[in-house]
């Protein structure tokens, strides 16, 4: 049964200019969980990731740690939604008003609840996306084969979300959890693909200095 690893990419940069890089700490996380990945001995994994920075400079940190060999592919149904466009339209505050997460939160709920999201894709497409990416992995995968996806914690959220058929409130408290360069590992079967864990982040318990969620 092939086994699809989901891992959240690295801490990137928030509050600096470019939010889309890994801070020191993301790529210190990127290896940790390379080492986590070694350590199942997952099979001839086939390597994925979104097209954002963070996302694929994760993927290759992992890799190289890991010692993968494989070419990473990208695919851009793996990316984040965009926050700053998201917190702007459905949640805008004086700057230092209410914690960024709590604004974050009222803005996922709002555009899930937004039929046309006049000028942004809507919440079904974004979900929708992410599912179709995962189909066609999940249908690709022969028996003898794992994979590994470097995505981030929105699409995480939505997946989670469409495969244990959770309300938007749900999808909301899963994303507000999921940490940094932790792993959602799917099985998939002859009945389809399942989740078997979700957020798995024992590699940082040695260390919780490398846990943080954002």
């Amino acid at each position: 049964m092939p086994l699809i690893c989901l891992v959240r990419h690295g801490q990137a940069s928030f509050g600096a200019e470019d939010y889309d890089a890994l801070s020191d700490l993301g790529r210190t996380q990127a290896v940790a969980v390379g080492h986590e990945l070694a350590r199942r001995g997952l099979r001839d994994p086939q390597l994925v990731s979104g097209t954002l920075n963070r996302q694929c400079d994760t993927a290759q940190l992992l890799a190289a740690a890991a010692g993968f060999r494989r070419p990473v592919q990208q695919d851009a149904r793996w990316n984040e939604y965009d926050h700053l466009a998201l917190l702007a339209r459905y949640a805008p505050a004086p700057q230092g008003a209410r914690p960024v997460q709590e604004l974050l939160d009222r803005a996922l709920l709002a555009w899930m609840a937004d039929p046309d999201a006049a000028g942004e894709p809507a919440w079904a497409a974004f979900a929708e996306g992410g599912a179709a990416a995962l189909a066609e992995l999940s249908a690709a995968l022969g028996r003898g084969r794992d994979a590994v996806v470097v995505t981030s914690g929105g699409v995480l959220a939505a997946l989670c979300g469409t495969l244990l058929s959770l309300g938007p409130e749900a999808v909301v408290a899963l994303n507000r959890v999921t940490v940094n360069a932790s792993v959602t590992t799917l099985a998939v079967g002859g009945s389809g693909t399942s989740l078997l864990t979700f957020n798995e982040h024992a590699h940082f318990a040695a260390d919780r200095r490398l846990l943080s969620y954002r």
